[in-house]
């Protein structure tokens, strides 16, 4: 144990107004997201092209195995960078895991085999996963906490900003009028590090989040970061408001947490808190990887779509998605994260049994249910959004980033279930029943509607408070 530390470096950083240096930082982290919708959808689309003996010549069953490798790697990044977050910073390692996507996936492109294929992929992921937990904590600890969730909420929703720049480039670089075929889906693989390797230099520039520096025994070097992003924000023409001194946080300084510390967080001290992260985070990547990864083949089996055309439909269902975090984040700071993260979780579950409802009879067109299906996640989005906010901001910034990987981890473990399982329930074309996808779609409904009665009870009022308000961090536990 160290000595007791009193500090006002949280007050002083949620008392800031919103500021250029705000707007770099989103920026420069939020990016993580943009990547991976854009990896998703241009491995999934680029699937048939590998297929063909001019390119690589795999079988289906190794198209589905490069992207099982690919989200085993961001399992598998997310945990144990996570705990490499909590330990030595938030800044090493957000800078060190985009570093490791910019070299994995720009190696892919140039893949001779599939060996060669799934190993990049595999560090790809790892790349990414990790970048969920740096980010998320960095992003909560240096944001003001009035603006927390409408921060929050945004980032995770740009991931359909990736998906539809991955939509649009693949329907250039994947036709042969254009460029060959077995040039234009490595082209695709590396639209991604371009992106990334221009934000890059922008993260190397960004503080360590004070809040680490203090909570981990640096409090000389807590003071002098946060003294940097004070500077920041006066810079940008921003007044600083005074520094409430009521606020003054005393800490004992301490090494990082054991498993078994960790354990007791998650199950003795928070067990429903850890009920309702897990239900939201395992509700929203059910219903996402059932719906996202099968809609291709629900618009070729039930309407006739060519994969070609269905690329135009995918962009408006990620028009949906990238709106409604937008759109509605603001909501979760004003009229609150229990309202809020209920009612959209409520209506997109009800909106999707309706909608559901609806298929089963015949009455949908390709369009009409895209339409519908825009409008469903346009809600569905800040819900799933909101179960990374939800797990960020609700346990101690010791085993914050760690916590995040772990919820992830056992989201995405539910999740993989979706796709089997619908691909299953829709059939082959020409033998296909609705009838039986329609159980799908209210399984999932089911599922959505759950994860906001339990949000109802269990959601903590989390908005405009500081993080050490709504959990005192290990070190101010005497």
């Amino acid at each position: 144990m160290g000595e007791v530390v009193r500090s006002l470096v949280p007050a002083r950083l949620d008392r800031l107004p919103w500021s250029g240096f705000h707007t770099r930082l989103v920026l420069a982290l939020g990016v993580a997201w943009v990547l991976d919708g854009m990896e998703i959808t241009i491995a999934g689309a680029i699937g048939s092209v590998l297929e063909d003996r001019r390119t690589l010549g795999l079988s289906a069953f190794q198209v589905g195995l490069t992207a099982t490798v690919y989200l085993a790697g961001q399992v598998a990044g997310a945990l144990f960078f996570g705990r490499m977050s909590d330990r030595f910073g938030r800044r090493k390692l957000f800078v060190l895991t985009l570093g490791l996507y910019l070299a994995a996936n720009g190696v892919t492109a140039f893949s001779p085999n599939l060996a060669f294929l799934l190993f990049f992929r595999f560090f790809a992921g790892t790349g990414i996963g990790g970048e969920y937990a740096a980010i998320h904590s960095a992003i909560d600890e240096l944001i003001p906490a009035r603006y927390r969730g409408r921060v929050d909420l945004a980032v995770s929703g740009t991931y359909w900003l990736g998906a539809m720049i991955g939509t649009a480039s693949t329907y250039v670089l994947l036709n042969p009028d254009i460029l060959p075929i077995n040039v234009g889906w490595r082209v695709g693989l590396l639209i991604g590090p371009a992106l990334g390797a221009a934000i890059w230099t922008l993260r190397r520039h960004l503080p360590e989040s004070p809040r680490w520096l203090l909570m981990h025994g640096h409090p000389e070097e807590a003071e002098r970061a946060a003294a940097s992003v004070e500077r920041a924000v006066a810079a940008s023409g921003r007044p600083l408001p005074p520094v409430d001194a009521s606020k003054t946080l005393e800490i004992r300084p301490r090494g990082a947490p054991s498993y078994a510390e960790i354990a007791r967080v998650l199950v003795r001290e928070h067990p429903r808190r850890t009920v309702l992260g897990a239900t939201l985070m395992i509700s929203q990547s059910f219903l996402y990887n059932a719906i996202f990864f099968t809609y291709v083949l629900v618009l070729g089996t039930y309407y006739g779509v060519t994969p070609h055309d269905a690329s135009k439909y995918l962009f408006a269902f990620a028009l949906g998605n990238l709106a409604g975090p937008l759109v509605l984040g603001h909501l979760f700071d004003t009229l609150g994260r229990r309202a809020m993260i209920s009612g959209t979780y409520l209506l997109s579950g009800a909106l999707l049994a309706g909608t559901g409802w609806l298929f089963k009879q015949g009455a949908l067109t390709a369009t009409t249910q895209t339409l519908l299906w825009s409008v469903i996640f346009f809600f569905a989005s800040a819900a799933a959004s909101s179960g990374y906010l939800t797990v960020s901001e609700l346990f101690p910034l010791e085993i914050r980033a760690l916590v995040i990987a772990m919820f992830f981890s056992i989201a995405q473990g539910f999740g993989a279930l979706g796709p089997a399982i619908f691909g299953a329930l829709i059939g082959e074309p020409g033998h296909a029943d609705p009838d039986r996808l329609f159980y799908g779609y209210a399984f999932a409904a089911a599922m959505m509607i759950a994860a906001g009665l339990v949000a109802l009870a269990l959601a903590v009022n989390a908005e405009g408070r500081s993080l050490e308000d709504l959990t005192p961090p290990l070190a101010a536990r005497g």
